[in-house]
């Protein structure tokens, strides 16, 4: 699911950007940042995308399991479990000019304070699996900039980072099966 809600927003991006430019040749790119060997993994003059944190989203998290009929059983299935994407947009224009990326970096930008979140509803590309996306800035200061980019392992580009909130993980296969209750027995005293 990860992969279908990031693959969702780089399509969107990508799409935004040829009505803005006129132009496919600057692209949005799912990509880690930095190789093995320190050198930049995206391509010159792209833009890549690239999942720096996934955090557990405790406030929306269902406590119990679910409980479903189905086929005359009782089947039991784990809370989903919902997350928080954290992707930063990072644009590698390092051999031409630098406010190239800058521009780019500004129709991220643009793109996601005008439209903060996405339902299947509005979007059919979306996977229906995914009910609701919302996508929100993230501000660092120069502190949590720095140990990110050195976390990456690489020297810092233009870049912008947003939380995508809940992308909810489903395992399907029961932990769980038992067959349906047949009959309730209730006794009742008086004390």
């Amino acid at each position: 699911m990860l992969d279908i809600a990031l693959k969702f927003l780089k399509d969107e991006l990508n799409t935004f950007l040829l009505t803005q430019t006129g132009s496919d040749l600057v692209s949005i790119e799912l990509s880690k940042l930095v190789d093995e060997a320190g050198k930049y993994a995206v391509s010159e003059d792209k833009i890549a995308a690239s999942i720096i944190n996934i955090e557990e989203d405790r406030i929306f998290k269902a406590q119990v399991p679910e409980h479903i009929y189905k086929n005359g059983q009782q089947i039991i299935l784990e809370p989903e479990l919902k997350l928080n994407l954290y992707v930063m947009f990072a644009a590698n224009f390092q051999k031409t000019n630098y406010d190239q990326a800058l521009k780019y970096i500004s129709y991220i930008l643009t793109y996601f304070q005008s439209h903060p979140a996405f339902t299947s509803v509005e979007y059919p590309t979306l996977d229906p699996r995914i009910q609701k996306l919302t996508v929100e800035l993230q501000s660092l200061n120069y502190e949590q900039l720095n140990q990110i980019w050195a976390f990456i392992g690489g020297k810092q580009l233009p870049s912008v980072i947003y939380k995508v909130r809940l992308v909810s993980l489903q395992q399907t296969t029961p932990t769980a099966i038992q067959p349906p209750a047949a009959a309730l027995d209730t006794n009742l005293h008086s004390y």
